[in-house]
């Protein structure tokens, strides 16, 4: 609920233009009250094939699950979509029905990503893309964040950022290329990738002040937090600030920056 509550605060009184909505998580119900009352909001399908809630029984999953634990778990998925034939026919029957349970909120679909960002395993995009069709897929987030101009904003970490370029090149020319083939819309960039958990007012501005030429989509984790947040170590209170933050929409209007959804995207 309280990710909920951040989600409608940061549109109503922020610059937030979309959501995306984890289907069977506990508090769907409730997100998709809130996103009825919120025309404006533009929303989307967050696809979980992996650490989250799935929609049909476990026992339509057992090929493709695998046990969570550091991200080498991630890659074991990764390695069963490639090889195991029924793990395939899971995957599809569970990205299927929460394409049908995201039907049934009678919401506009906006856009699709997926948890993890693991829409850029060919196969998981695939078949992505296959059921999509059928529920009128018009636009995908592209997970590519470039790594000098974002460490131009963040200062931090400037090592890591490029090995995950490196390592995501290959996947990232494969999921354009295939997006170009159906006719979907997609961001040409992603800012947060490299910063989650770390997003604050300071930041969002250097990014506002590093955009590239494009697209492109700067997305955040913000909560309403019940505890203190100093106790878990979360930053997520300080999104929600920075997403409602009134310097952060006058540097917006300034920079002659355009808040767009991806149903925008010609």
């Amino acid at each position: 609920m309280e990710v909920n509550e951040a989600i409608e605060e940061a549109h109503r009184q922020g610059i937030l233009t979309t959501a995306s909505l984890m289907i069977g998580a506990e508090a769907a119900v409730d997100a998709i009250n809130r996103a009825r009352r919120l025309p404006s909001l533009r929303v989307g399908l967050h696809l979980v094939v992996i650490d989250g809630p799935l929609v049909l029984p476990a026992g339509a999953n057992a090929d493709f699950l695998c046990t969570k634990g550091d991200t080498a778990h991630l890659v074991r998925a990764g390695i069963r979509f490639f090889f195991s034939r029924k793990a395939r026919q899971q995957l599809e029957a569970e990205i299927r029905a929460q394409f049908q349970a995201f039907k049934k909120t009678r919401l506009s679909l906006d856009h699709v990503n997926s948890h993890h960002h693991m829409h850029l395993h060919p196969t998981v995009l695939s078949s992505l893309l296959k059921v999509g069709k059928e529920y009128g897929l018009r636009a995908v987030r592209l997970p590519y964040e470039p790594p000098i101009s974002s460490w131009q904003a963040s200062r931090q970490a400037l090592f890591r950022r490029l090995m995950v370029w490196f390592f995501l090149s290959p996947w990232i020319t494969l999921f354009k290329s295939r997006l170009r083939g159906q006719e979907i819309r997609s961001n040409d960039f992603i800012y947060g990738m490299n910063d989650s958990g770390s997003i604050d007012l300071n930041l969002v501005l250097r990014f506002l002040k590093y955009l590239p030429d494009g697209v492109t989509e700067i997305y955040f984790h913000p909560i309403i937090s019940k505890i203190d947040s100093r106790k878990n170590g979360s930053n997520r209170e300080k999104e929600l600030e920075a997403l409602a933050s009134p310097q952060v929409r006058q540097t917006i209007l300034a920079s002659g920056i355009q808040l767009v959804g991806f149903g925008d995207l010609g």
